[in-house]
């Protein structure tokens, strides 16, 4: 497969546009159709906002409970009608070999969206990714900064959409 890099950038204000560009992310990813499956990774350090971007991503998908990061569990799945989202964080994550043992091919489907806090640490084990995301906290103001990169091109349709939204540049 071809790889194709886009870059999409956004000043995150605060944690409410965290959310909003969570939900944005979530909307484009909808409007791409999720036939074959999309993976995220998320990069960023400790309270960059990853788990609150993640957070707008489910409220896109119709969720209005509260979104807890799956530090311990490392997975959190949300049933919506047609689709899933599964939740990765794979900080505590011993060793790649465990996303094996806890069936991780089995949560990459079509028809679902997988997001993957501290990818790195499951490296060799999880396969490659349509969308990276980097969020960094912003030292001149509250904010963040927000990149996304697509590697393939369901990632650069999502992207597509989140320009037709609007945000980023």
């Amino acid at each position: 497969m071809t790889q194709v890099q886009q870059d999409w950038l956004q000043h995150l204000a605060d944690e409410a546009a965290t959310v909003e560009a969570g939900r944005q992310l979530g909307l484009a990813c909808l409007a791409n159709g999720l036939q074959r499956g999309l993976l995220v990774f998320l990069h960023g350090q400790l309270g960059a906002g990853k788990t609150t971007l993640s957070g707008g991503v489910l409220r896109a998908f119709g969720h209005r409970g509260g979104v807890k990061s799956p530090t311990y569990t490392l997975v959190e799945p949300y049933d919506f009608s047609n689709f899933q989202v599964y939740h990765f964080d794979l900080y505590r994550l011993g060793d790649a070999e465990e996303l094996e043992y806890m069936g991780l091919r089995d949560y990459l489907h079509p028809h679902s969206l997988s997001l993957v806090e501290w990818p790195q640490r499951g490296r060799g084990a999880l396969p490659a990714e349509d969308l990276q995301l980097w969020l960094e906290l912003d030292p001149k103001s509250e904010g963040r900064q927000l990149r996304i990169s697509a590697h393939t091109p369901a990632g650069q349709a999502v992207l597509q959409v989140l320009r037709s939204l609007g945000s980023g540049q």
